[in-house]
């Protein structure tokens, strides 16, 4: 299991100046996964700020690339602790983003981009309301659920769950920066791709 990082540095709540903070968030099953993969593989520039979860891997899934893996019980000891930027509970499990390399890689003049669920996305908001944020939205909600089933890795008692919430997390898209569908991918990229490097260079 990857170590996870422990800030050791002050407890402010003030971002610096010199790089940006950028936060996409959406309904579980959008493609926010996807586009941020493709975005880190055409811009090697941004920094991915790596997760920590409570959830167990999936297939494929690298602890300490797509996410910190660490259990329930540490990951309430470091909620404890003032560890994590903004953490929130989803599907019965705990997310969380690391603070140390966030503040570490924007001091550093980076830019730092996040994906994460609305609750965290809403803390960060009202943390960090510099921080430039991104909801991505599914072109029919028909089309979202689609998605979630093809996955064929949630029990049809998830997929509910899932979707429920994903009903509620599409009526708070007005609550940030910008909204893109994601219907056609290429066409969605291009427009992330805009809207954060239009901002970098504001």
């Amino acid at each position: 299991m990857q170590a996870l990082p422990i800030y050791s540095g002050a407890t402010t709540q003030e971002i610096p100046a010199l790089g940006k903070l950028i936060v996409l968030t959406g309904p579980s099953g959008v493609g926010k996964g996807t586009l941020m993969q493709k975005l880190l593989e055409r811009h090697p520039e941004l920094y991915y700020s790596v997760s920590a979860t409570t959830r167990s891997p999936r297939p494929g899934e690298v602890d300490g690339k797509n996410y910190y893996f660490i259990s329930r019980n540490q990951f309430e000891k470091l909620v404890a602790q003032g560890e994590f930027l903004e953490w929130a509970e989803f599907a019965g499990n705990y997310y969380g983003t690391p603070r140390t390399e966030v503040l570490q890689k924007i001091n550093s003049g980076k830019l730092v981009i996040l994906e994460i669920e609305l609750e965290g996305a809403r803390q960060i908001r009202h943390s960090y309301p510099n921080a430039l944020s991104i909801f991505i939205l599914p072109p029919t909600f028909s089309e979202l659920e689609n998605r979630i089933r093809g996955r064929g890795q949630d029990s049809e008692e998830a997929i509910s769950r899932r979707l429920t919430r994903a009903q509620e997390e599409i009526q708070a898209a007005e609550e940030f920066d910008i909204q893109i569908v994601n219907d056609n991918f290429e066409t969605a990229l291009h427009q992330v791709e805009a809207v954060i490097f239009a901002e970098a260079e504001s």
